[in-house]
């Protein structure tokens, strides 16, 4: 994640460099640490939108249609597939698609 300068040696002379490394290394992991959340943050949550409110009204309108849209198909697929047909009096007498006997 960031640049760490890695010393291999285990070499320490005093307890003084035993804590400096620790304290170093606790600094490193504290900014990967942080640097880590901040991404996860980035990826996992959507940032709030900001629309308009003309934008969020065109949005509402689209998906309206959309509904209506698909309501509609669905009543006709019913009436074509399965629903009932029309009885009334003139659909008796002037069917169009009616099946001839």
């Amino acid at each position: 994640m960031t640049e760490q300068t890695t010393l291999f040696n285990s070499n320490y002379k005093s307890l003084d460099e035993i804590r400096l490394r620790k304290a170093q290394l606790r600094t490193d992991l504290t900014k990967d640490s942080n640097k880590i959340a901040g991404l996860w943050n980035e990826l996992m949550h959507k940032p709030k939108d900001k629309n308009t409110p003309t934008q969020r009204f065109s949005g509402v309108i689209s998906t309206g249609a959309g509904v209506l849209d698909g309501l509609i198909l669905g009543w006709k697929l019913y009436r074509k597939f399965g629903g009932k047909q029309p009885a009334g009096v003139l659909n008796k007498k002037f069917s169009l698609f009616k099946k001839k006997k």
